[in-house]
């Protein structure tokens, strides 16, 4: 059999199923450890699906990052339409849409600040904070699944449409360039780059990017490891897996561009510690679509609370995505 250069079998991709779920595995692998210290999780590391810990959820648990992806995902079965994406996260806050188990236990506080807003009738691109202090990984957390939207549209439309779906919780350019950043990085696996040559091609996105928005000085500076070129030779012990949008980028990009499967990838980004659950989610989208669906280890998969309620919910965007899946 064929194989593509991103070693799946040729005419066998599965992008938004390898996606959704490489999202969802990660997620649930770092509920069990979020917050916790790298030197504590490391007596014990994580090797595989286990639960309690943290906030006491059994094994397959998905957090907030999953349920606003998944939010996302089936509001875009629908068509895109920002004041229902909006509506679908404040339903999740508090009706429960899209928890793994009936209950939010997760929620940050920029996002929570924003769902307010939302809840009271902001604009919904008008909800996000735009502060320094609004630069929390909330955004990039759930975007993926823009990415088969947005997939064939022009550069400037991918862009704002980026910034229109982030800045419902997190507004800051900043947040919105680490979401851009991750999709155009994503965008270019799917159309077959190697993950190196897709990185070294975001780079030259964004770079371009930086400038046609007159981002400068201090503010550019925050992408400089990104945009150096080699992250992947950064030691783990100068990868951060914090709460912050920049080190959740890195430590995303550095667990797959140093690893050889979606396991050692997923597995690497959560015991980081810290924000685990969040640097799994996105490195666990990420390695979903470079490494491939197959690469996902069943008996993690089997574990997934509500998993018929995403296949479903895979199969329904598949449909309307079809082309942006392949």
């Amino acid at each position: 059999m064929t194989t593509s250069n991103n070693g799946y079998p040729t005419g066998h991709r599965n992008l938004a199923r390898a996606a959704i779920l490489g999202l969802v595995v990660g997620d649930a692998l770092g509920v069990p450890v979020e917050f916790i210290g790298r030197d504590e999780i490391m007596m014990q590391p994580v090797t595989g699906m286990r639960g309690y810990g943290t906030h006491q959820q059994p094994p397959g648990t998905w957090s907030d990052d999953s349920s606003l992806t998944l939010c996302l995902a089936e509001v875009l079965t629908a068509g895109y339409d920002l004041q229902r994406i909006g509506n679908s996260f404040v339903k999740w806050l508090h009706q429960g849409l899209w928890t793994a188990r009936g209950q939010v236990f997760d929620v940050g506080i920029a996002t929570m600040e924003a769902l307010g807003k939302l809840a009271n009738g902001v604009q919904p691109d008008q909800a996000g904070g735009t502060s320094e202090y609004s630069n929390g990984n909330g955004s990039l957390m759930r975007i993926l699944p823009l990415l088969f939207y947005i997939r064939y549209k022009p550069g400037p439309e991918r862009f704002e449409i980026t910034r229109q779906v982030s800045s419902l919780t997190h507004a800051h350019v900043r947040s919105v360039l680490a979401c851009f950043y991750y999709l155009e990085f994503l965008r270019l696996v799917c159309e077959g780059k190697n993950k190196f040559e897709a990185y070294s091609a975001t780079n030259g996105i964004l770079t371009a990017k930086l400038q046609e928005l007159s981002v400068t000085g201090s503010e550019a500076e925050h992408f400089n490891r990104i945009l150096q070129g080699d992250l992947r030779t950064q030691p783990e012990e100068a990868i951060r897996g914090s709460g912050y949008v920049i080190h959740t980028l890195e430590a995303s990009l550095w667990c797959v561009l140093t690893s050889d499967s979606y396991r050692e990838a997923v597995l690497k980004a959560v015991n980081l510690g810290e924000d685990a659950d969040t640097t799994g989610a996105v490195t666990g989208g990420m390695a979903g679509i470079v490494f491939g669906e197959p690469s996902i280890p069943n008996e993690w998969v089997r574990q997934i609370a509500r998993m018929e309620d995403i296949e479903r919910l895979i199969v329904r965007f598949q449909s309307v995505y079809a082309e942006a899946c392949l």
